[in-house]
């Protein structure tokens, strides 16, 4: 628990020091912190990092191994681990009696990872692509971690290596996955079955009943959550992330989204995002219609985002012209990106920091990328069916849908990074709906 308060206590020193000239920053620790060095293990001991928004147990270093080490605080160290920051308690650690740095002949220590492995289970970090070599370390099971190379050995079996603590580690491809990519889920319109008069056979409609057992799947299978910030993280390698992780969506910013999937979320502690077409905010909330497409209201969107994120679905954009297709496609680049820019201004009263978008219908083009990119945003999001994988294009990230009729057993298939079954008893408090109610 000590050692959890300190790594907390300095990860929030970390943002402080971000704004701090570095050579300023320098001064305020003493001399002896001022550098890396290789350490030794003492003992089997356990490692840390900040996987998404939590400092949790990540893994073990194994007895005599080394790890290239920063001193940042008095109670533990620092070192490099996946895309982000690993921790070590100072008094497992102790000077090595050979100060060589571990061998690197090939500097793969210095590449950059396009790929990651993921981990479904504990498994072994080798020193070499050998099951017989010495076991380096452990990794626990839900995590990414980027991959630098592929090795093969005798027996044509493939290897992973990784960069861990400034030192190479060998993961065996029959202990764990490649990564299949982040599935970004997208909603729209939520009602009752019983209420839903209009929008009956409308693909973007979901009941009620069947967001709720799809949330609850989430819950119960561990899947995190995460905001488009995190994505975009995810994309530029920043980052550790759980391996069980989606980014939920929701296009329009309709009211029936904040009565029916603002309640559910903020009950199981998710997380999503709400991209707001910002012309059709309401200056006060509406007496609910079901059997009308109406819009949130800025005390409704102000009352979401202790679970939504609010961010863009463009401003005047959200039309078709005559012959049916975005009127984003008639339009100039100077348009669109003015429209863009006033977007992001309409919205900033909800969020200063409106970085990402959702194109209207899901139609873009290359004046739409160049318009997001120079009005600001980091991400765009298209409806191009897909997972979000590393290398993809950041202006035109797919997504998936869950439709009205589909079972949260072809969801679990959906957004596995292999397709698996859901399991058959559900912990208390996740309701078994029949296939009918769904529907």
């Amino acid at each position: 628990m000590k050692l959890f308060q300190s790594i907390t206590a300095g990860l929030l020193f970390s943002l402080y020091i971000i704004f701090i000239p570095q050579t300023a920053f320098a001064d305020l620790l003493p001399e002896s912190w001022q550098q890396y060095q290789y350490m030794q293990a003492e003992r089997d001991s356990e490692i840390y990092s900040l996987v998404g928004e939590h400092v949790i147990p990540v893994g073990q270093i194994k007895q005599g191994q080394v790890l290239n080490v920063f001193q940042a605080d008095a109670e533990y160290y620092e070192f490099r681990f996946g895309n982000g920051t690993g921790f070590i308690a100072r008094e497992d650690l102790s000077e090595r009696k050979n100060p060589e740095a571990p061998r690197d002949n090939l500097g793969d220590l210095r590449k950059k990872s396009f790929q990651n492995l993921v981990t479904s289970r504990p498994v072994t970090v080798y020193s070499q692509a050998d099951n017989q070599s010495t076991p380096v370390a452990t990794l626990e099971e839900n995590l990414r971690y980027p991959i630098l190379n592929k090795q093969k050995d005798r027996l044509n079996q493939t290897w992973y290596e990784i960069n861990l603590g400034d030192r190479l580690g060998y993961v065996s491809e029959l202990d764990a996955e490649l990564d299949n990519g982040i599935a970004v889920l997208t909603y729209h319109h939520i009602l009752k079955n019983e209420e839903n008069k209009r929008f009956r056979h409308t693909s973007t409609t979901t009941s009620d009943v069947a967001f709720s057992n799809q949330m609850a799947y989430l819950k119960q299978a561990g899947y995190t959550t995460l905001s488009m910030y995190q994505l975009e993280g995810y994309l530029n390698g920043t980052m550790n992330l759980p391996a069980k992780a989606v980014v939920l969506t929701f296009d329009d910013g309709l009211k029936s989204v904040y009565r029916y999937a603002y309640p559910v979320l903020k009950q199981n502690g998710q997380r999503a995002t709400a991209f707001i077409i910002s012309s059709r905010i309401k200056r006060h909330p509406q007496a609910w219609n079901p059997n009308g497409l109406q819009f949130t209201s800025i005390s409704e969107l102000r009352e979401m985002q202790d679970v939504f994120d609010i961010q863009s679905h463009t401003h005047f954009l959200h039309r078709v012209s005559a012959n049916k297709q975005p009127i984003l496609f008639s339009r100039s680049y100077h348009n669109i990106l003015f429209d863009f820019q006033h977007s992001r201004r309409a919205l900033s009263q909800f969020n200063p920091h409106v970085q990402y978008l959702s194109y209207p219908f899901g139609g873009y083009n290359q004046k739409a990328m160049d318009a997001a990119r120079d009005a600001g945003f980091h991400l765009a999001v298209t409806t191009v069916k897909g997972r979000v994988r590393m290398g993809d294009n950041p202006f035109a990230l797919k997504r998936l849908y869950v439709l009205r009729t589909d079972s949260v057993q072809s969801m679990a298939s959906l957004i596995a990074n292999k397709p698996q079954p859901v399991p058959e008893k559900p912990d208390a408090g996740v309701v078994k709906v029949p296939a009918a109610a769904v529907k």
